[in-house]
């Protein structure tokens, strides 16, 4: 279907399935607008130009199963992967039962992605990847994170949260573990590196050096602020994976596309219209 104003020359996307530049965006969470028709009409308006939705910190846990489903159809008819968000670490304090038990209603559900977090538990790597693993043997595709800030996540930056930092080694070790092991893409938290912190101050050795170790295709990023987004796809690649907001959407893709914003789309050039005169 034509696309209005069709003739403007803009970056292209890729059909979906995407093996890179994979946008996944965060739905709901920080805001209880996102219902059925909210999601709906994002799917139905800008469905193309983000790849999948993550049902952020267990908020599935509060909604009854039938919306849940409906959800996750929703997107599917969008060819939208969804994700449960790391929520099997709350589920964990229950024990491996519940965790398995976690696991095969994600399956029964419908849910393509199940990421393994451990943002505020601390869980050894064996279990991890035994996680990894089971959540694989259920048809559905693990996705590891990984944070350089320990006991990080779900605003404890807000409360007075003091910085306690892993180092990058026993990271990138763990990275390399979970890739031999299979996993195809690992999440990284942004608390550390440049969430609530002045650009002066972004960890950008630390992501610059999980890019020159495995490549950039092998992370998705949290990027869920502009200023953090537009320097992925300017430092980074325009094909980066990135964790946004879904009130992100369209910026982000203005960006991404060279349709607006990115100052480079003009070159500081003097551009001429046709008149009789320049002044």
């Amino acid at each position: 279907m034509a696309k209005a104003f069709q003739f403007v020359n803009i970056n292209g996307l890729p059909k979906k399935p995407r093996k890179k530049g994979i946008v996944e965006v965060r739905v709901p969470y920080y805001a209880s607008s996102p219902t059925l028709t909210y999601i709906e009409d994002l799917l139905d308006t800008w469905g193309e130009y983000f790849d999948g939705m993550k049902f952020a910190c267990g908020t599935m846990r509060m909604m009854e199963k039938s919306k849940v489903r409906k959800i996750i159809d929703a997107c599917h008819g969008h060819n939208v992967y969804v994700s449960t968000g790391g929520f099997v670490e709350r589920v964990l304090i229950q024990g491996k039962s519940a965790v398995d038990r976690y696991f095969e209603e994600c399956s029964e559900l419908g849910y393509d992605v199940v990421e393994i977090s451990s943002g505020f538990v601390r869980i050894s790597l064996d279990d991890k990847l035994a996680m990894v693993s089971k959540v694989r043997d259920l048809g559905m595709k693990p996705k590891p994170e990984i944070s350089m800030m320990l006991g990080a996540g779900a605003g404890t930056h807000i409360v007075g949260y003091k910085t306690r930092m892993r180092p990058i080694k026993d990271f990138l070790a763990e990275a390399k573990a979970q890739i031999d092991s299979g996993a195809e893409i690992i999440m990284v938290e942004s608390e550390g590196l440049t969430e609530d912190l002045p650009p002066n101050k972004w960890r950008k050795d630390v992501i610059m050096k999980l890019i020159k170790e495995f490549g950039y295709e092998r992370w998705m990023f949290e990027a869920a602020d502009p200023e953090v987004f537009k320097w992925y796809l300017l430092n980074v690649s325009r094909d980066a994976n990135l964790f946004i907001d879904h009130t992100q959407v369209t910026e982000f893709n203005a960006w991404r596309l060279k349709l607006w914003g990115d100052p480079n789309i003009w070159g500081n050039k003097l551009y001429h219209y046709g008149g009789s005169k320049v002044r």
